[in-house]
């Protein structure tokens, strides 16, 4: 029992002080150094918690030390790339009522809205969506490293025998237009929804107007499951 006690002992030192000095540190960081620091206080307490295991206090602190490190790589995984490439999105769509968002997966998002996209049962893109996506691909020709996800989705009227293709030809538009514009294609993906999705009430003008929408992400390769 004093060999466990101590061996606890040895161990809740530096995992203390590992998620002590995260905590600390968070009040004054922007959410990429937030992210690092987490995957830092994460893989610190971890690693000392099985350095302890391994080799008592001066285990437990080295393990503190290699795992804040590879934890700060882990936990970095919105990178500074996609930070600057959500602000630079915000700037071009500003007016225009395209929503972009960072979304829970560290993905880059856009939800482009139906007033800008496509006219009501077409999948020709308007010109509003086109100055859109010409900022969009500016940054991904000559980055590899970036995949594209396409969704198309519809309201509910009509049937899942319209709906279901058209959201597809809409996504695969906007994939044709960002391959026209330089983008490889093997790295665009192209998918409809139909009506499956709604964001908002179908049984009003209004929330059909929030369906009919086409959703771009954004994602770096190495964010791929």
């Amino acid at each position: 029992m004093k060999k466990s006690a101590h061996l606890l002992s040895d161990i809740s030192v530096p995992a203390a002080l590992a998620c002590s000095l995260f905590l600390g540190a968070c009040a004054t960081m922007d959410q990429e150094q937030k992210d690092t620091a987490k995957g830092a206080g994460i893989g610190a307490a971890a690693g000392a918690v099985l350095g302890g295991i391994m080799g008592g206090r001066d285990g437990a602190t080295k393990g503190a030390v290699l795992g804040g490190v590879t934890g700060a790589v882990g936990g970095n995984i919105w990178s500074r790339k996609m930070e600057e490439k959500r602000r630079a999105m915000e700037q071009a769509t500003q007016g225009t009522g395209v929503e972009v968002a960072r979304t829970s997966d560290n993905q880059l998002k856009l939800n482009v809205p139906s007033d800008i996209s496509f006219d009501t049962g077409r999948a020709d893109i308007k010109p509003d969506l086109r100055a859109v996506l010409d900022q969009f691909a500016g940054g991904l020709s000559n980055d590899p490293n970036l995949h594209v996800r396409v969704v198309g989705h519809t309201d509910s009227t009509g049937s899942d025998a319209i709906n279901n293709p058209l959201s597809v030809e809409r996504a695969t538009s906007v994939r044709n237009y960002l391959v026209d514009r330089g983008v490889d294609k093997g790295r665009i993906e192209a998918v409809g929804r139909g009506s499956r999705e709604p964001v908002a009430d179908n049984a009003t003008q209004a929330g059909r107007a929030g369906n009919r929408r086409v959703e771009i992400f954004l994602r770096e390769a190495e964010m791929q499951s």
